[in-house]
């Protein structure tokens, strides 16, 4: 098991004993932000960088760099199909810890794929394995001096019949918020906001931030519009917890034209 997992997964359980005697405003506070400094993405296909193959998709960590200075870089590791798990035993967490440095950012968002029950490579009890390797990520990050971040999964677009939208992800957002408490980490809450934000939109016009096109009706990954607004929550939650400070974070309330996303003809790794 990578990364001595399972003494991570021990330890953790101590040091979040500890954690939860700290004052909330303790834990919740950033260590003094440092630039240049990069922000790594560790999480599924709705974050992922995408290709040309796959344009229009679009995942998030691709739109984030629209919203911070220069002096906060993106690193984004996050992977088509991958869970905690699979992450985790693939061993994708090695490279982003050597290069994690003091002042950095890890951001882990996984629950998609955790919730594969049928497939033994990916699936994850919420309040089992999940959180055991949601606490790994965190462990690595502060033995480095890094910051953990955790944020719920972006939320699919469903609706039902009344046009009310819809929680299509179980207990995995339960189960990361209570994670990050545990260990006392700044949570993101994509997943609520999203849902917010479709809600908002409605059914209709939600098909033009999902990757809609004449061929496909995908209700979880998106295009770009999509994946700008999901990008603009996670800047503007990586402001309000405190792990950017102002001068880290920009555009927060601009509009960004869809057509700065670019896909790289190929992947690079897939050679």
């Amino acid at each position: 098991m990578s990364l001595g997992r399972r003494e991570a997964v021990a330890a953790g359980a101590g040091l979040a004993l500890a954690l939860a005697a700290r004052p909330a405003a303790a834990r919740a506070e950033a260590p003094a932000s440092r630039l240049p400094r990069t922000v790594f993405v560790a999480g599924d296909s709705t974050a992922a960088q995408k290709y040309a193959d796959a344009a229009p998709e679009t995942g998030w960590g691709m739109a984030l760099p629209f919203f911070l200075h220069r002096g906060v870089a993106v690193a984004n590791h996050a992977v088509n199909g991958r869970s905690t798990k699979s992450f985790l035993d693939e061993g994708r967490l090695e490279p982003i810890a050597a290069a994690l440095r003091p002042g950095d950012v890890l951001l882990v968002q996984f629950g998609h794929n955790d919730a594969k029950t049928a497939d033994p490579a990916r699936y994850t009890a919420p309040r089992g394995a999940y959180q055991d390797n949601l606490r790994v990520f965190v462990e690595t990050a502060r033995a480095r001096g890094a910051l953990p971040v955790i944020a719920t999964s972006v939320e699919r677009r469903r609706f039902d019949a009344a046009g009310n939208a819809q929680r299509s992800l179980g207990d995995y957002p339960a189960a990361a918020r209570e994670a990050a408490a545990l260990s006392g980490v700044p949570l993101l809450d994509v997943e609520a906001l999203s849902l917010a934000l479709w809600q908002r939109l409605g059914p209709e016009a939600t098909k033009t931030y999902f990757n809609w096109t004449a061929t496909e009706q995908d209700n979880t990954h998106f295009n770009p519009p999509g994946a700008i607004e999901v990008a603009r929550i996670v800047a503007r939650e990586l402001l309000r917890t405190r792990v950017l400070a102002p001068r880290e974070t920009r555009r927060l309330d601009d509009g960004v034209p869809a057509d700065r996303i670019t896909w790289p003809p190929a992947d690079p790794s897939a050679s």
